[in-house]
């Protein structure tokens, strides 16, 4: 598979908040499935993997025609989980694509290889979509993303990012009384293209301190000194991380079919 893009999906049975994530039924299909079709439907990937430590999410996987990879249950990261499957193939683009996002577009993931494709010298791309509400901006779930004028990651964070100043001393107030702000807000969305040497480094980085104080492994890269090219796209999607989100996806997804 040299030279191809393969997606690789990290699901893991064991969550805080929602335990058994990848098997939650939404509509017609498990969580972990949504993702899996819509990877395929990815005109640049050649095939679609769900690595995981669990043999449940292996065998739904397996019955509903994908290909499972059993990892450690060590890993620490879903990307750390992406390499280790990654490394029984020779394709030269990696694609993480998050077990949690089952409404992402496959053209947010063609875009996101796009870039790798048109510039070898760059090593990772992810994507970034609008941020609608003030909600979803002091939500620590959605992660911000702010970028250079070349559209490389400077910062991806939890917290509202930028902060506006000269506002009323609420963030809350300030923008909820000036919709403009909200423009300035991006949605990192989670899903990452490699090249394929660069994921072996990363696999091997330790944990970095940014990293571990937000929870997010993209901070490890940029803490090395690598830049992550992040493109922008228009269509929302919605990760699943608590019970409010998982019903949310539920209901949109029933609907659907109707």
């Amino acid at each position: 598979m040299t030279g191809e893009a393969i997606a690789i999906i990290p699901a893991r049975f064991s969550s805080t908040r929602l335990p058994g994530k990848p098997l939650l039924p939404l509509g017609s299909f498990p969580l972990i499935i949504h993702v899996m079709h819509k990877a395929e439907q990815a005109s640049s990937i050649s095939r679609v993997f769900v690595a995981t430590d669990d043999h449940r999410i292996a065998e739904v996987v397996e019955q509903h025609g994908g290909t499972a990879i059993l990892t450690s249950p060590t890993a620490k990261s879903g990307t750390d989980r992406v390499a280790e499957a990654a490394a029984r193939f020779d394709a030269s683009i990696i694609v993480n694509v998050q077990g949690d996002e089952p409404l992402i577009e496959p053209s947010t993931i063609d875009a996101a290889i796009r870039p790798l494709i048109d510039d070898p010298s760059l090593l990772v791309s992810t994507t970034s979509e609008p941020i609608d509400t003030v909600d979803d901006v002091l939500n620590p779930n959605v992660v911000k993303v702010v970028t250079d004028r070349r559209g490389f990651g400077l910062y991806f964070s939890r917290s509202p990012l930028p902060y506006p100043r000269g506002g009323r001393g609420n963030l809350e107030e300030t923008l909820r009384s000036d919709s403009s702000l909200l423009s300035r807000y991006r949605k990192h969305t989670g899903l990452y293209a490699y090249r394929r040497s660069f994921l072996d480094e990363f696999s091997r980085m330790d944990p970095t301190p940014l990293e571990i104080t937000e929870g997010l492994e993209q901070l490890r890269m940029l803490e090395n000194g690598h830049k992550i090219k992040v493109v922008e796209v228009e269509h929302r999607s919605i990760g699943i991380d608590t019970e409010q989100d998982y019903y949310r996806v539920k209901k949109l997804i029933e609907e659907s079919i109707k």
